[in-house]
């Protein structure tokens, strides 16, 4: 990774007038922002489909793409649908998602699209190319919409995959899991073409991919052997992190853990598909909670609280020396956040991967904070915040008066006017070989503006304004990032 820039801004808050960020123009003009600003970098959050809550990082698949990222008009240039199929009201307010209405009126407009798709060699080739996950996640999705409930109350013969029992369920609820295959391939296509513009833009895609999947999902229903699961689907254990200095309980996640032995026996097969098809999706991968792989905090099923929980081996070094024997050189993230051991800064010094170092968390009055910008390594990637960061702003004014003359005197600004800015100039200036910033924060947006609240339901609303990626920003972000040589 050679010395750069990017800006975080997932799909979803990209501007537009569906409701939500899409695959389409106004995604387009970002890329194009990019370029003029002279950023390498675009990252997002992860793109699988959303569930309860509306948290990227609870997907129904770890494979499957976001429908609600799926362009209209996109859909309109390839004759599915009309443009004023494409009218109506997707919220009332265009710097947030309304996830319960979109929830409701999207997949009338992609039915309606569906309904004059004619298959093609590109599709035959897509389903093809994709079917070591494709047919179970669209048989898993006819299902939980026929039967509206985790696949665990399934019927018996479903719920264990006997074969006779899924063969007819593939014959009954043909048109469902077709659809289903429908939305993948246009999410698909579109995110592709969408990338390559981008890459000839030379700029590149750090996509996000959580280390665990959900309890509920087409991954833990096709291969449960590959979990901590008894023998009616729930899980034995589940994932968290213990008590620290933020939660007095800890953090209860409530995923299902992996079975590590099991996934060592056929050599990681089923992470080995994942990283690869996640190869295809993005140029640099950002693996979440990274020390999970060197240790994992195991809860026992049913706990209220993650306090009773106890610390687990993972598969350490050995995974990403088979993951690279397998797929070659690939460019990872870790994020390497929390409480750690020196066995996890040993696995992350042994992987090669950057590490994360967040300003956000810099400016402690007891001690000097490794995460200061003098104090970076080369090998790391600096970010002013992360989607579950506070706006710079917002965070700012939530310090107490001597923590925020402490971050002036450091950053060399005189208040809260120029802190966007200044922050985002101290990460530049960072010795860091990649430093990002959350668009929010190009913006000086408030705390309001804030993406996530681990913890808490009511998030990943945000949406940047149309006409907010002025030439004026794009030149003055500019200046800067040829000023620190990235």
């Amino acid at each position: 990774m050679t010395r750069a820039s990017g800006i975080l801004l997932h799909i979803s808050s990209l501007p537009g007038e569906y409701g939500i960020g899409t695959f389409g123009r106004k995604a387009y003009d970002f890329v194009d922002f990019l370029e003029k600003a002279g950023q390498k970098y675009w990252q997002v959050l992860p793109m699988g489909p959303t569930d309860y809550g509306n948290s990227p990082y609870q997907s129904s698949s770890v494979f499957a793409g976001n429908p609600f990222f799926i362009d209209p008009e996109l859909l309109v240039e390839e004759g599915l649908l009309k443009e004023k199929d494409c009218e109506g009201n997707w919220g009332e307010n265009p710097e947030q998602v309304d996830f319960d209405r979109l929830i409701v009126q999207r997949p009338k407009l992609l039915h309606q699209a569906f309904s004059a798709f004619q298959s093609s060699d590109d599709y035959e080739s897509f389903c093809e190319e994709n079917r070591f996950w494709l047919e179970d996640y669209a048989l898993y999705m006819a299902l939980k919409e026929e039967y509206g409930c985790g696949w665990q109350k399934w019927p018996k013969e479903l719920k264990q995959r006997q074969k006779e029992a899924l063969d007819q369920a593939k014959i009954v609820y043909r048109d469902k899991i077709a659809f289903h295959q429908f939305l993948q391939y246009e999410f698909h296509s579109q995110w592709s073409r969408l990338k390559k513009y981008a890459n000839e833009k030379n700029v590149k895609i750090i996509g996000d991919i959580p280390i665990y999947t959900a309890a509920d999902s087409a991954d833990t229903w096709a291969e449960p052997e590959q979990f901590q699961l008894d023998a009616d689907g729930y899980p034995l254990a589940v994932a968290g992190v213990p008590p620290d200095a933020f939660s007095e309980t800890g953090q209860l996640w409530g995923n299902p853990l992996y079975n590590w032995k099991n996934m060592k026996k056929d050599g990681y097969n089923w992470w080995l598909r994942r990283m690869a098809h996640n190869q295809k999706l993005y140029d640099t991968i950002r693996i979440d909670h990274f020390r999970g792989l060197e240790s994992y905090y195991s809860v026992p099923y049913g706990a209220q609280t993650a306090e009773n929980g106890h610390w687990e081996k993972g598969p350490g070094l050995a995974f990403f020396k088979k993951m690279e024997k397998k797929l070659g050189k690939f460019d990872v993230i870790a994020e390497d956040l929390g409480i750690l051991t020196e066995e996890v800064h040993r696995l992350r010094r042994k992987s090669g991967f950057p590490g994360m170092k967040i300003l956000q968390f810099a400016f402690s009055l007891e001690e000097e904070s490794s995460y200061l910008p003098h104090n970076c390594e080369k090998n790391s990637v600096i970010y002013t915040g992360t989607h579950d960061n506070n706006t710079a702003l917002g965070w700012f004014e939530d310090l107490r008066g001597e923590e925020q003359d402490f971050v002036c005197r450091y950053i060399h600004i005189k208040g809260r006017e120029e802190l966007s800015w200044g922050l985002v100039r101290a990460a530049w200036a960072a010795p860091s070989q990649l430093a990002v910033a959350q668009m929010q924060d190009f913006l000086d947006l408030p705390g309001t503006a804030r993406m996530n609240r681990p913890g808490t339901l009511g998030n990943w609303q945000w949406r940047m304004k149309d006409g907010q990626l002025t030439d004026e920003l794009a030149e003055k972000l500019r200046i800067l990032t040829k000023t620190y040589f990235r």
